[in-house]
C-alpha cells in the first residue's frame, strides 16, 4: 500500500474515546532527502487542512487583505475594525482584528505617553493628578469588545458541532470496517460503500488535532475495502479507473497552478485540491498508487518552494524596514542629544520628531520576533526626547509671565470696546483682539481659567451686541421682501398700452418702485430674478432696438448688484466685459486682415461682402460692450 503511507500515513494513537481498533501497515520512511521535502510541503497543507476544516469561515481570511496597521493613525484603524464588524463570518477576520487592536493599543499608549509629559512640564514633574479622557478609545473598546463578544459566541457554538461531527465520523469509519469484514454480497457492499463515502463528505468539521488521524483511518479501510474486493474485479477496476482519471485532472491543473504569477492564490487552491484529493476521491489501484502520489507530491513541493521563496522576500523586505526603523530611532537620540537654548529652535526640534514618527510608522513591518523589542526602542527615543524639552520649558516661566501680560493688556482693550456703537470699525479691531489672542503662549497655569474667562466675557458681550443689532437690520430686509413679494402679485395684471414712450416710462417707473423698497436678506434674493424675469418679458414686448432693450436690462442688472454691495460680482463683471471686447477687437482685425487677400476683388464680389457686412456687425457689437464697460466704471466710482 505505497500510496497509504506516502498520501495518508499511519494512524496515531489517540485516546480512547477516538481510538480506532483495525491495525494499519507501517509507513517506512522516506529514502531521499528531496522526498522528505516533498512530505513536509504536503504536511504543511494537511495542517493548515486541519485548522480550516474545523472552521470553514477561517478559509475566507485569504481574501480579506491584511494591511499594515502600524502605519494607520488611530482613527483609520477605528474605522478598519468598524469595516471588519461587518463580517459575520467572525473567525476570518481574527488575524486582522487582532493585528488592529495591537497596532491601535500602542499607538494609544504612545499618545497619552505624550499628553503625561506634557502635563508634567505644566505641573513641576506632578503627575499625581493626571487624566486623560481620549474618546476615540472609548469607541474602539466598545468596537472590540461586540467583536470578542460574537466570537466567543461563535466559538462555543462550533465546538459542540465539532463533537457531534466527530462521533458521526467515528460511526462512519465503524461501519466501513464492518463492512469489509462481513459478508455481503460485493454489489450491496459497494453500494453501501458509496453511502458511506457520501455520508462522510457531508459529515461538517471536526477538531483540528483529530483531522488527519481520523482522515487517515477512513482512508485506510477504504483502500482495505477495495484491496478485499477479489469477487468482483470489474466494479473494483472500473472504480479504480475514475479516481486515477480525477487525481490526473487534478495533477494538471497543479502543473498550471505552478506556472501562476499569483502565487498565494495558487497556494490556496492547492490546498483545497488536497482536500478533494483527499476527502472527495478514492484510491487508485497499486500499480498507480506510488507514482501518481509521488507525482502529486513533486508538484506539491515545487509550489510550496516558490511560495517560500516568496516569504523569504517578504522577510528581507521587513529587514530593510528594520534597518530604516533604526535609522529612525538613531536620528531621533541625535536630536534629542543636541544643545537648543532657544524657544523657536525647539519648535524646529519638535517638527522634526514629528516627522519622523510619521516616517517610523509608514515605515512598514519588521520581522515579528523583534516587533516589540523596535517599538520599545522607539518610544524610550522620544520618551528621552521629550524629558530634555520639558526641562527646557520648566526654565521659560519668564515668558509664561510675559504673555499673561500680553494677555491681560487685550482683556483691558476688550473691555474697552465692547460696548461701542461703532459696529464697523469697532468689529474689525475686535476680531484682531482675538488673532492676537491666538498668537500668544501659554500662561501660569493658576491664571489660565480666570485671564480666559474675562476676555471671552467681554468678546460675547460685544458680539451679541453686534447680532442684536444686525437681527434688526434683517427686520427692515424682511419687511423689504414681504412689500416685493406683494408688488410682483400686483404687476401680473399690469398691460403693455402699445404706445412705445408710455410702456417704457411705466417699466422705468416698476424699476424705481421696486428700488425704493429696499434690500431683501440674502438668504431671499431669488425675488430679484422673478421681477428681472418680468422685466424681461416686457422689454421683448417693447419694439425697442435690440441694443437699446441689452442697455437697459444691464443698467438694472448693475444698480441691483451696487444695491447689493456685491463688489465681487461688479469685479467679475468687468472682467468678462473687458474679455468680450478684447475677443471681438481680435475677431475684426482678423476679418479686415482676411480681406486684404481679396483686394483685387470686385466690390460686388459675394464673399466679400459678406466679410464687410459681419465687419460692421461686430463693430456695433463692439460698441455695445464698451458702452456696458463705461458704464460700470462710472457706477465703481
Amino acid at each position: 500500500m505505497a500510496e497509504a503511507h506516502k498520501e495518508s500515513y499511519a494512524p496515531e494513537v489517540v485516546a480512547d474515546e477516538t481510538k480506532i481498533d483495525e491495525p494499519v501497515a507501517e509507513a517506512t520512511a522516506p529514502a531521499a532527502e528531496t522526498e522528505d521535502t516533498s512530505l513536509s510541503a504536503v504536511e504543511s497543507i494537511a495542517e493548515s487542512n486541519a485548522e480550516e476544516g474545523e472552521d470553514e469561515s477561517l478559509a475566507e481570511r485569504h481574501d480579506i487583505p491584511m494591511q499594515d496597521y502600524d502605519a494607520l493613525s488611530m482613527d483609520q484603524l477605528h474605522d478598519e475594525l468598524e469595516k471588519l464588524m461587518g463580517n459575520e463570518k467572525v473567525m476570518s477576520v481574527k488575524e486582522h482584528v487582532e493585528e488592529i487592536r495591537k497596532a491601535f493599543y500602542a499607538k494609544y499608549n504612545h499618545f497619552i505617553e505624550e499628553k503625561k509629559d506634557e502635563y508634567s512640564h505644566e505641573n513641576n514633574g506632578d503627575t499625581t493628578d493626571f487624566e486623560y479622557h481620549f474618546p476615540l478609545k472609548n469607541k474602539f473598546d466598545t468596537l472590540y469588545n461586540q467583536y470578542r463578544d460574537k466570537k466567543n459566541s461563535h466559538f462555543k457554538k462550533v465546538q459542540g458541532d465539532l463533537k457531534g461531527n466527530l462521533e458521526n465520523r467515528l460511526a462512519i469509519i465503524e461501519e466501513l470496517k464492518n463492512l469489509t469484514d462481513g459478508g455481503e454480497s460485493m454489489k450491496d457492499a459497494l453500494k453501501q460503500v458509496t453511502e458511506l463515502r457520501e455520508r462522510w463528505k457531508n459529515a461538517g468539521p471536526i477538531p483540528r488535532d483529530k483531522y488527519n488521524h481520523v482522515w487517515n483511518n477512513f482512508h485506510f479501510h477504504i483502500e482495505r475495502f477495495y484491496d478485499h474486493l477479489h469477487l468482483d474485479r470489474e466494479a473494483r477496476d472500473m472504480d479504480f479507473k475514475h479516481n486515477l482519471e480525477q487525481k490526473q485532472k487534478i495533477i494538471t491543473r497543479v502543473e498550471e497552478l505552478v506556472k501562476e504569477e499569483d502565487i498565494n492564490k495558487a497556494f490556496r487552491e492547492l490546498q483545497a485540491l488536497h482536500k478533494i484529493w483527499k476527502e472527495e476521491i478514492g484510491p487508485v489501484s497499486r500499480d498507480h498508487r506510488e507514482e501518481i502520489w509521488n507525482r502529486f507530491s513533486e508538484l506539491t513541493k515545487q509550489l510550496h518552494d516558490k511560495r517560500e521563496a516568496l516569504f523569504a522576500k517578504s522577510r528581507e523586505l521587513e529587514e530593510e524596514n528594520l534597518a530604516r526603523k533604526k535609522d529612525i530611532i538613531a536620528q531621533i537620540d541625535a536630536i534629542a542629544a543636541e544643545k537648543i537654548t532657544a524657544h523657536s529652535a525647539w519648535q524646529g526640534q519638535i517638527d522634526r520628531i514629528e516627522a519622523l514618527r510619521e516616517q517610523f510608522f509608514k515605515a512598514g513591518k519588521v520581522p515579528i520576533e523583534v516587533n516589540e523589542d523596535t517599538w520599545a526602542a522607539f518610544k524610550n527615543a522620544v520618551r528621552n526626547f521629550n524629558t530634555v524639552k520639558n526641562s527646557f520649558y520648566k526654565d521659560i516661566k519668564k515668558d509664561q509671565q510675559d504673555n499673561l501680560n500680553r494677555k491681560l493688556a487685550l482683556v483691558e482693550r476688550a473691555n474697552s470696546l465692547k460696548d461701542s456703537e461703532d459696529f464697523e470699525a469697532t468689529t474689525q479691531i475686535m476680531k484682531q483682539i482675538q488673532d492676537e489672542w491666538k498668537t500668544i503662549g501659554h500662561v501660569p497655569r493658576k491664571y489660565s481659567d480666570t485671564v480666559w474667562k474675562d476676555f471671552k466675557a467681554a468678546c460675547n458681550h460685544y458680539f451679541d451686541r453686534l447680532h442684536a443689532n444686525r437681527n434688526e437690520a434683517n427686520k427692515e430686509e424682511i419687511d423689504a421682501f414681504d412689500k416685493k413679494k406683494e408688488y410682483l402679485d400686483s404687476m401680473k395684471d399690469f398691460e403693455l398700452t402699445g404706445d412705445h414712450k408710455t410702456d417704457l416710462d411705466a417699466i422705468k417707473k416698476h424699476i424705481e418702485n421696486w428700488k425704493g423698497m429696499g434690500r431683501v436678506p440674502q438668504a431671499r434674493r431669488h425675488i430679484e430674478g422673478k421681477f428681472n424675469k418680468i422685466l424681461d418679458a416686457l422689454f421683448d414686448k417693447l419694439s425697442l432696438s435690440k441694443k437699446e432693450t441689452d442697455m437697459v436690462k444691464f443698467s438694472n442688472r448693475l444698480e441691483q448688484m451696487a444695491e447689493g454691495d456685491d463688489t465681487r460680482r461688479l469685479e467679475n463683471e468687468q472682467l468678462f466685459i473687458m474679455r468680450k471686447i478684447d475677443e471681438i477687437q481680435a475677431e475684426i482685425f482678423q476679418l479686415e486682415n482676411n480681406i486684404q487677400f481679396f483686394s483685387n476683388a470686385k466690390g460686388d464680389n459675394p464673399f466679400v461682402k459678406e466679410v464687410r457686412k459681419n465687419i460692421e456687425r461686430h463693430k456695433d457689437e463692439l460698441k455695445t460692450w464698451k458702452d456696458k464697460l463705461k458704464q460700470i466704471r462710472s457706477m465703481k466710482q
